[in-house]
């Protein structure tokens, strides 16, 4: 690669990363932070309005297997107002998600080359779309099946009656897990843009991301087989569909380098054949001009 090329590559001056002290990046993670922490709160004060409708639509897939005598319980005085709270601040979180992943991808965008900033957007367009998928997922596949599964050992002596707080825990647990598991792809696909995985390596390492998969799953998720089962089995789908991402990127920069080369191959001929008609000329000038003194 020239040196040209290589200048073209390398992160815009403005915002390089070497070009920034510590102390520099510290106070843009602040600003960041601090502008997520504002989207956050306008979309939870944008969700309060809603908090009884967001409860009682997280609380369904619970309430819908519960047996008649059973009830959603609190101990503590105020915890029925805070969990109000927390649900439409957790509403107001999923709200703000692509303007938070946004300004992640701002903060990590420095350090990036200019070919990949342009991929900022959709990026961050994409991340808050699975993140969102991933909870949706969680809710109307895992939610249901998991509930039921744990309502089953219900009998005449044993009689369900979840905490309110436990079960808002138990939720939220599981919904930014299944979201943070559905950026495995997006991961994967930046990965292989710059090049650093490729799907051989990634099938190579298959029966290992099983293994891990499941151990992922037993950290995100409660203790319980269920939610681990239903986690890890998309943790490997995802796997397997980010090989097939990898294997697209990689057959692209093939092709594009195979292109560049084709450049570079034809510059260089342009290049010599301009050098060799420019000393042509210059020979042919030094001839004419000895032809005059000639006749002299």
């Amino acid at each position: 690669m020239s040196t040209d090329q290589e200048q073209a590559k390398a992160p815009e001056s403005e915002d390089s990363q070497e070009a920034m002290p510590f102390t520099a990046h510290l106070e843009e993670l602040r600003n960041r932070i601090v502008r997520c922490l504002i989207a956050s709160f306008v979309g939870f004060l944008a969700c309060y309005g809603f908090a009884k409708e967001l409860f009682d639509i997280l609380m369904r897939p619970l309430v819908a297997v519960m047996p008649p005598d059973s009830a959603l319980i609190y101990t503590g005085l105020p915890e029925g107002f805070f969990t109000y709270i927390k649900v439409a601040f957790l509403a107001g979180i999923f709200l703000a998600s692509p303007y938070i992943f946004f300004q992640l991808w701002r903060f990590i965008a420095p350090g990036l080359y200019s070919e990949e900033r342009r991929y900022l957007v959709p990026v961050a367009f994409f991340s808050a779309l699975f993140f969102v998928s991933g909870a949706m997922f969680g809710y109307f596949v895992v939610f249901p099946f998991g509930f039921e599964f744990f309502m089953g050992f219900a009998t005449d002596m044993i009689r369900p009656m979840p905490s309110l707080k436990e079960y808002f825990s138990f939720s939220v647990k599981l919904l930014f897990a299944f979201g943070l598991v559905f950026e495995l792809p997006l991961f994967i696909f930046f990965l292989a843009r710059m090049g650093m995985v490729t799907s051989a390596g990634l099938r190579k390492k298959q029966k290992y991301a099983i293994l891990v998969s499941f151990i992922v799953s037993a950290i995100l998720t409660p203790p319980d087989m269920v939610s681990q089962v239903f986690m890890a089995g998309p943790l490997i789908i995802l796997y397997e569909a980010s090989i097939w991402v990898a294997y697209y990127l990689g057959k692209e920069r093939i092709e594009r380098r195979k292109k560049q080369a084709e450049e570079r191959a034809a510059a260089k001929l342009a290049a010599r054949e301009a050098k060799a008609a420019a000393k042509a000329a210059k020979v042919a000038a030094k001839k004419s001009k000895k032809s005059p003194e000639k006749k002299t």
